[in-house]
């Protein structure tokens, strides 16, 4: 079957205005649970795009740390292609997507950097060896061969032996705030139900959109 030809009808009992919440962090949150529920893989998945100086578009897989409503809270080097990015245009986009229940969300904000205190004790939970990888990549720099990163994870195992991992300076989170986000819920011969909330000073708003 070519790609062209592929269909697929999304069954679902489809999203109404009786189904929204008025906080949408809510609604995320339980479509989040939902998604777990069904045995999604990485649920927590979302791609956050960002703009480079440039002007043109990047967008990769994260995995969301946090989420409430303060925004998104993902961790990473802010020292790869996405930091840079960040700190010379900070706003962004994310779009979390759970296919087995035929449900998207996107997102649109602003992304600041995350406190110290959060950015420590995340990293304290991860395990060691992530630990160590996170010294030990250049995150988007390139790379001669895998045995140069073998090596550079043997230098930062001997360095830090028999003691706790520091974080990296380098190496944080950060939170998207959520401007707008829209719910996609997809329904039989792409008539999709989708439902935008914008935030007009403290009170959300939202509107039905055509599929």
């Amino acid at each position: 079957m070519g790609i062209a030809d592929r269909r697929i009808q999304y069954e679902t009992a489809g999203l109404d205005v009786d189904d929204l919440l008025p906080n949408p962090i809510d609604l995320l949150l339980r479509w989040y649970h939902q998604a777990e529920e069904a045995g999604a893989a990485e649920p927590n998945a979302m791609v956050v795009s960002t703009l480079d100086e440039q002007g043109h578009p990047d967008a990769r897989v994260v995995l969301a740390r946090g989420i409430s409503t303060d925004g998104i809270t993902f961790f990473t080097n802010r020292q790869s292609a996405k930091g840079i990015q960040i700190a010379h245009n900070n706003k962004a986009a994310a779009t979390f997507a759970w296919l087995q229940l035929h449900r998207s969300v996107r997102v649109r904000g602003t992304i600041a950097v995350a406190s110290d205190q959060a950015s420590d004790e995340y990293f304290a939970s991860r395990p060691r060896s992530s630990q160590i990888g996170a010294w030990a990549s250049p995150q988007s720099e390139p790379l001669g061969t895998r045995e140069d990163l073998n090596d550079r994870v043997e230098e930062v195992e001997e360095r830090f032996a028999g003691v706790d991992v520091p974080r990296p300076p380098h190496w944080g989170g950060y939170v998207l705030s959520i401007d707008s986000i829209e719910f996609w819920q997809g329904r039989p011969s792409r008539l999709h139900d989708r439902f935008r909330y914008t935030l007009n000073g403290s009170v959300w708003r939202a509107e039905r959109l055509a599929p």
